[in-house]
């Protein structure tokens, strides 16, 4: 065990080895509560590890850390342990936790922070990739997903027992997805200025023990992790974990000493850079923070995640000379046995020079793809001259992924933004809730609103809002990539229109089943089933026009609706198009009328033995299955999707 960093608990005791560079001594403390009760000097290595066994240490003892040596390494402020896998209770902020003067502040915080607490070794368990099949990712909050299920027994809801209870899976089966998304689960703590303002972190990115699962999440620590994973692995959906790496809930230098700062803080943090605008920016070039997040990645990894989505990734590439795809701990990540073997989704940007990295990661990593979201906003909200960007989108954004179709993660909105009913509803964000006298959120949302606030035809405006959703739900669902969904976003929910409910846990970011639209519910799994069925949506080559089998079919003919091919003018103004697609002996057809006007949709003749039969029809959604030999009226703002489907059975 000399290798494993943190406390490992043995049947006598427990072995202690704790980084802190630069420290004079380290001091590991045991609590009863709030008290103090007991302190162990450990002793220091030339390799700057602090090491001790300590005879009678048991599972489910509180701990913390006081270091020595001036400056940030102050024994008053206890320390959680970096490679703690459980906590005391939920992080919270407290003033005896800053040390920001000119001269140390020795108000002991030890009885007003969370403990790190001696966690029981987890048997082994196997683990093997989940069937390949078409990827569908759903992006979730843990809390927010069940926290108002009422089939959830209330004691469990916004968990991960929650989460693993049959009628939170249900849902996401009857939905189709392949994969959730699980937003941050790592024990986070609020940034400073939300408690005076009656508020709290939501969402999670702000970490400070990586390898903890939060109690409000996990209040059965990582057995309960597990199983909640087990459950929605063993209903056949895969499990990615959003793992925020790039900074701490340290903050700027006004911030707490919590753990880092206290051990070492020049060995940690790139200290006079701020990428990834939080405050501060995790070193992950040098050993100690690279073995940190290593070891994070690999504890995670053994509960069971099928993957990682990469927050701020561009961060986690960075070394002294910018950014670099092979950088050391994204080099780590590719060779290591068990991390090659997930799927590993990158956030390809974050707040600091030449932060903007998409397409750039490593081939075969998913990378969220800002471009498609923003260019599928435009067309839909009526910009010029977008036709030709709508057409690259769903063909797999070959200007920033060539031919790797696959990596490109395609969504239209995300935790981070307007809901896609928001979306549709509002061109400026209302984000007052958050105090920040609505400063916060991004402005520019490519949104908007095509009703008038106070019209006397309510029931119009809230039709073509509902049109505009589900033609945004299908254009998702039939692009070449991987699709992602947001949470509630299938269910139409609503953040007031919200596009930072960062620090909204309440109403406003939680599922609202009781509000769940049904009928859409309905459509959008009606657009994942037949993404799974259809080869000639979910390919992952990229698409040319060029015949590829015996057939003599293009992979992909670009046509005007009324069957014609597109002119150059079309492409520079037009409003409207109809893609046909072939793969694999499937053939389907996209058609896209972005006008104010219905037009006609004339489908290319069926091959001998097939018909086409219509599969959805974002402005009709009980519309029957039938295409007149004639065509069909393709209505103003509207997507249908077409499938050639054999008339006799081979």
């Amino acid at each position: 065990m000399a290798d494993r960093l943190g406390v490992t608990s043995g049947p006598s005791g427990a072995d202690v080895a704790i980084p802190a560079p630069g420290a004079a001594s380290l001091e590991f403390c045991v609590f009863a509560g709030d008290t103090e009760v007991m302190r162990h000097a450990l002793a220091r290595g030339a390799d700057d590890v602090f090491r001790g066994w300590i005879a009678g240490l048991k599972p489910g003892t509180a701990y913390g850390l006081r270091a020595h040596g001036g400056g940030r390494f102050n024994p008053a402020k206890l320390l959680l342990d970096p490679w703690a896998q459980a906590l005391d209770g939920p992080l919270r902020l407290h003033p005896s936790a800053f040390d920001t003067g000119a001269a140390q502040d020795f108000t002991d915080s030890g009885p007003h922070v969370a403990r790190a607490v001696v966690a029981a070794p987890l048997p082994p368990q196997d683990w093997a990739p989940l069937p390949a099949r078409p990827e569908v990712i759903y992006e979730l909050h843990v809390r927010g997903f069940t926290r108002t299920h009422p089939a959830i027994p209330e004691a469990i809801r916004g968990t991960f027992a929650g989460l693993a209870h049959p009628a939170a899976i249900a849902h996401l089966t009857a939905l189709g997805v392949t994969q959730v998304e699980l937003m941050p689960a790592a024990a986070w703590v609020d940034e400073r200025h939300l408690p005076p303002l009656g508020l709290s972190n939501y969402w999670g990115y702000n970490p400070v023990a990586f390898l903890a699962p939060d109690p409000r999440l996990a209040p059965g620590g990582m057995a309960e992790v597990r199983g909640a994973v087990s459950a929605l692995r063993e209903a056949g959906i895969g499990v990615i974990l959003d793992i925020v790496l790039n900074h701490t809930g340290e903050g700027d230098a006004e911030g707490p000493t919590l753990s880092l700062r206290g051990l070492g803080e020049a060995a940690w943090y790139r200290r006079g850079h701020n990428d990834s605008g939080c405050g501060n920016t995790l070193a992950l070039d040098r050993p100690w923070p690279l073995r940190l997040a290593m070891d994070a990645l690999r504890h995670w990894a053994d509960a069971g995640f099928d993957g990682f989505r990469l927050d701020l990734a561009t961060t986690l590439g960075r070394t002294e000379a910018g950014f670099d795809p092979h950088a050391p701990l994204l080099a780590a990540m590719r060779q290591d046995p068990v991390l090659r073997a997930r799927r590993i989704i990158a956030e390809p940007w974050d707040c600091g020079p030449e932060g903007y990295q998409l397409g750039r990661f490593p081939a075969g990593w998913g990378e969220w793809n800002d471009r498609f979201r923003d260019d599928l906003r435009r067309f839909w909200r009526g910009d010029e001259g977008r036709l030709g960007t709508l057409a690259t989108r769903l063909a797999g954004s070959a200007p920033e992924f060539g031919a790797r179709v696959a990596d490109s993660v395609n969504f239209v909105t995300a935790h981070d933004g307007f809901t896609l009913a928001d979306l549709v509803s509002h061109e400026q964000r209302r984000n007052a809730a958050n105090g920040e006298a609505g400063r916060d959120g991004t402005a520019e949302n490519f949104s908007w609103n095509h009703g008038v606030e106070g019209a006397s035809d309510v029931a119009a405006i809230v039709a073509r809002r509902a049109g505009d959703v589900r033609a945004l739900l299908t254009l998702l669902l039939t692009a070449r990539g991987v699709p992602m969904l947001a949470m509630g976003d299938e269910a139409g929910r609503s953040q007031g229109g919200n596009n930072n409910a960062y620090a909204q846990d309440n109403a406003t970011s939680w599922f609202d089943w009781a509000g769940m639209d049904a009928e859409l519910l309905a459509f959008t799994a009606r657009l994942v089933a037949a993404r799974r069925a259809h080869p000639a949506l979910h390919a992952t080559t990229p698409l040319t026009g060029a015949a590829l089998d015996e057939t003599g079919l293009p992979d992909v003919a670009w046509l005007h609706p009324e069957g014609q091919a597109l002119t150059p003018s079309d492409w520079a103004a037009g409003r409207a198009l109809f893609a046909v697609l072939h793969a694999a002996g499937d053939r389907v057809g996209i058609a896209v009328n972005g006008s104010d006007a219905g037009r006609w949709l004339h489908p290319p003749a069926p091959r001998w033995g097939f018909y086409w039969s219509l599969l959805a029809d974002s402005a009709d959604p009980a519309r029957g299955t039938s295409v007149p030999a004639q065509g069909l009226e393709l209505a103003a703002r509207s997507v249908v999707l077409l499938a050639e489907i054999r008339a006799v059975p081979r």
